[in-house]
């Protein structure tokens, strides 16, 4: 888990990240030697969600750690506010009125269930962000939409249907792979 200096410092760099990309349509640079701590130079996995008022504004991650975790944010931040397909880019203007969130992601692990039943009780709401696979679809909720969707059947329903898969594909475990990773979550 990271401190409270390093969670200001990735939500600076995040606004600061997409400022910079909207005004000259580059990625900010920035080397290892200017981030405060040796944890954000390791390599890190982390969402980056956009908030208009209440509303969802963009959020797009990384679910496995590949590159220094200032740097995922730097790309992911950019990523939310002018690559979400769900979404128009962000503009100048429209970046003061947006709340920035991070969701830093430990290392998502298998989460094996023999039946429905077993997956209803092992899953932890709040506390597990779910990844489901079934053939070449996927998608994940974050622990903090448990927020939004608090009951379990229609936490799992939803997110089948994120995947492109019917809302109750959730209950055919032989055929579904599931992983539960957890989150580190701030926000502005």
């Amino acid at each position: 888990m990271l401190n409270d200096e390093e969670k200001r410092f990735l939500l600076s760099l995040a606004r600061r990240s997409i400022g910079h990309f909207l005004k000259k349509n580059t990625i900010l640079k920035l080397e290892p030697g200017e981030v405060p701590s040796k944890k954000l130079v390791e390599d890190g996995a982390c969402f980056v969600t956009l908030h208009r008022g209440e509303d969802l504004r963009g959020c797009i991650g990384t679910l496995e750690a590949h590159r220094p975790l200032f740097k995922d944010v730097i790309e992911n931040a950019v990523a939310s506010a002018t690559q979400d397909p769900r979404f128009y880019a962000l503009n100048l203007e429209e970046l003061k009125e947006v709340k920035i969130s991070i969701s830093v992601l430990s290392k998502a692990r298998e989460f094996k269930v023999k039946d429905a039943d077993e997956l209803l009780g092992k899953l932890v709401p709040g506390k597990h962000g779910l990844i489901i696979k079934k053939g070449v679809a996927s998608a994940t909720f974050l622990p903090v939409v448990w927020e939004q969707i608090p009951g379990k059947e229609e936490f799992l329903a939803h997110l089948c249907m994120k995947a492109g898969l019917e809302h109750m594909e959730w209950k055919d475990t032989k055929s579904m792979e599931f992983f539960v990773y957890e989150a580190d979550e701030f926000s502005e």
